[in-house]
């Protein structure tokens, strides 16, 4: 309705007044949106690879002794497989499964991009396969078939309890979105909680810590090596966890013990491997100095070759390059060795192809998968 001062104003004068308020009412609208915008929760994506965030904290004591960019929010990568891991031996403490436990493979678990085992839709293997497969190769066939087995056989309920649990730990920073670490721009992490999730894998299951350092895994008749290199370069250091994506970077948590003194690092985001391990050694180093624990040197491992591999021409500087084998069925409930003869094996129902050879340094391939 009209205003008595509205209708006595000439025509020209009705029209400006009209355009003044629907200029008003817009310019108050974009406030009270732009308001309510400020106040709703974002969807973070994390953008920040060859940009190192760091962290090292004593897990003893809580100090934390070296951070840079600790709250920036990254891309977890294969990292992720460490609260699948949480959550895996907090269902064996509880006795909700046992190491025995048999998980079946789905099609969507079997269909994952590699690192993978190779694992077949139809087929079953046990917990404790599962768990060997995530801390050596970081399977991610293996990490959704475990997450659907606790997840009651779907990977996003999982996903939901992975960052209910997250909640719970005090990382108030993260958000998962799979049990395996492939790529999702929705699931993000800092390096400050995801050395809370590492301190709590330490402290709350020592009785399954002993995993981490497990340095090779056997799988139907191949030997899998740990992707973790700490492990055999870094004095003292007896687990975690690497990753890789485009997006993410170059990944690495590793815990160490010297003199009692027990750390947990976090590089996220590194340009390379070399560059990421560089780093974690120089943090750590640095952090165990100032715990006044002496240093130490490097290792120096000696180079072994696993079984169910082959050599196949020369490397540069006269060394053999090894081709590890991933594994072909025969049928539909058996697992048997890949010969060289017949290195790739087709799963018609899946319409997937099962079985690859794949040169352990790899190539610009990595750029396209994740790699644990």
């Amino acid at each position: 309705m009209q205003s008595a001062r509205e209708n006595s104003l000439p025509g020209a004068e009705k029209v400006v007044m009209h355009r003044k308020l629907r200029v008003f009412t817009r310019a108050a609208l974009g406030v009270c949106l732009g308001a309510s915008v400020i106040g709703m929760p974002k969807t973070a994506h994390a953008q920040y690879a060859g940009h190192v965030s760091s962290y090292v904290v004593d897990v003893n004591s809580g100090a934390v002794l070296s951070q840079v960019d600790p709250d920036l929010q990254r891309y977890p990568a294969s990292l992720t497989k460490l609260m699948t891991l949480y959550m895996a031996f907090r269902a064996l403490r509880a006795g909700e499964i046992t190491t025995d436990t048999t998980v079946p493979v789905s099609i969507h678990a079997a269909t994952q991009a590699p690192s993978k085992l190779g694992l077949v839709p139809g087929t079953r293997f046990v917990v404790q396969q599962a768990i060997l497969g995530l801390v050596t190769k970081s399977a991610n066939d293996a990490a959704c078939a475990l997450g659907e087995l606790l997840g009651g056989g779907d990977e996003v309920r999982f996903a939901n309890m992975m960052t209910q649990q997250a909640r719970a730990l005090g990382m108030s920073n993260t958000t998962f979105r799979n049990a395996s670490g492939l790529p999702d721009p929705d699931q993000v992490t800092t390096a400050r909680d995801l050395s809370m999730l590492a301190q709590h894998l330490v402290q709350d299951f020592p009785e399954y810590y002993h995993y981490f350092s497990t340095p090779v895994f056997s799988f139907h008749g191949r030997m899998i090596p740990n992707h973790n290199p700490m492990l055999k370069t870094y004095a003292g250091a007896d687990g975690m966890k690497t990753g890789y994506t485009d997006l993410a970077g170059h990944n690495l948590i590793t815990s160490a013990l010297r003199s009692n003194v027990r750390l947990v690092g976090v590089v996220l985001g590194a340009r390379s491997n070399p560059q990421r391990n560089a780093m974690m050694a120089s943090i750590l180093d640095q952090g165990f100095a100032s715990e006044g624990v002496a240093p130490m040197a490097p290792l120096h491992p000696p180079t072994v070759l696993a079984r169910n591999t082959r050599r196949r021409g020369r490397a540069a500087g006269g060394s053999s390059a090894v081709f590890e084998v991933a594994e072909a069925p025969n049928g539909p409930r058996r697992y048997q060795p890949l010969t060289h003869a017949a290195r790739h094996h087709t799963v018609a129902a899946a319409n997937v192809r099962m079985a690859t050879s794949r040169h352990v340094v790899s190539t610009k391939k990595k750029a396209r998968h994740q790699k644990g």
